[in-house]
């Protein structure tokens, strides 16, 4: 079995981490918060393969893949200026933030002097996916080295897939978010009017959710959000940012997003109501406030 790191244990590379070490690789795990990273070795001692590093240096050394699940830009590129001058040649470093395409394709050009390999791999599926190994991943980079790094994430993922060169992969899951943010936004307006015409909210979805209307969100958030219950997903604080990032690309690349546009406003509505690490499905919170 292998040597790598991972760096970042949130409620996503936590678990991740974890199915690296399960499936017998030889895994050393650093965290900005030490005792996070020493709960993980602890708790995957019983595999004899999990070790927490006292450093990103003493993580990456000797190691043929290095994996990071931070939070923005910036936290990837300090991680990235120490691991890329303490990584083996050869080795490869996946980045499964999601971050800017553009700072992707720096770091790839970066890896690529160093004699280091980079692909960028945001994830979608959330905590609930990344804690039952069932991960979509949208990769960027070269395939070589794409080749080198799919069997690791095998370990998590229940579909992985080589969008193109270095940056596809953020672009990916900018459609993706793009795509979550208008189905959220009309289940939240749904779920909505049914309360103010009477209805039953549960049989509504009985009724509507074999049709055209299910949607994923429907089907894991629609009891949640009619009781508002808004601690079971991701958060709209990390969900402003990556639509940041998306709405940035979009002035540059020209593309319209009138409807991702509007959402990022309604969720920094939701902010202001204090909803910042509230679920994305709080949408419907902002609809009924307006009406105390």
């Amino acid at each position: 079995m292998a040597k790598c790191a991972f760096i970042g244990l949130g409620v996503m590379g936590y678990p991740m981490a974890g199915f690296l070490s399960e499936a017998g690789h030889h895994v050393r795990v650093w965290n900005r918060t030490a005792s996070k990273a020493q709960g993980w070795a602890k708790q995957y001692a019983k595999t004899n393969n999990g070790v927490a590093a006292l450093s990103i240096e003493d993580a990456v050394q000797d190691c043929q893949v290095v994996f990071a699940c931070v939070g923005d830009d910036p936290d990837v590129r300090e991680i990235t200026n120490t691991a890329f001058e303490h990584m083996t040649p050869g080795a490869v470093f996946v980045d499964h933030t999601t971050a800017s395409a553009a700072l992707a394709r720096e770091l790839s050009i970066e890896a690529d002097i160093r004699k280091l390999g980079f692909v960028d791999a945001p994830v979608s599926g959330g905590q609930a996916g990344a804690e039952a190994g069932q991960l979509s991943i949208m990769c960027g980079g070269d395939i070589d080295d794409f080749n080198k790094v799919e069997p690791f994430m095998q370990c998590y993922a229940k579909a992985i897939t080589l969008m193109g060169e270095a940056g596809a992969g953020q672009l990916t899951k900018m459609v993706n978010q793009i795509c979550i943010a208008g189905v959220v936004q009309g289940l939240a307006e749904g779920l909505h009017f049914a309360k103010k015409a009477g209805l039953d909210g549960t049989k509504v979805i009985d009724a509507i959710s074999q049709g055209a209307a299910q949607s994923w969100q429907m089907q894991n958030r629609y009891q949640t959000m009619l009781r508002g219950q808004f601690d079971f997903g991701f958060a709209v604080d990390w969900m402003r940012k990556d639509l940041r990032i998306t709405l940035d690309e979009a002035r540059a690349n020209g593309a319209r997003l009138p409807l991702t546009s509007l959402v990022d406003q309604f969720y920094a509505d939701v902010q202001a109501m204090g909803g910042y690490r509230w679920d994305t499905s709080s949408l419907i919170a902002r609809l009924d406030n307006c009406d105390e």
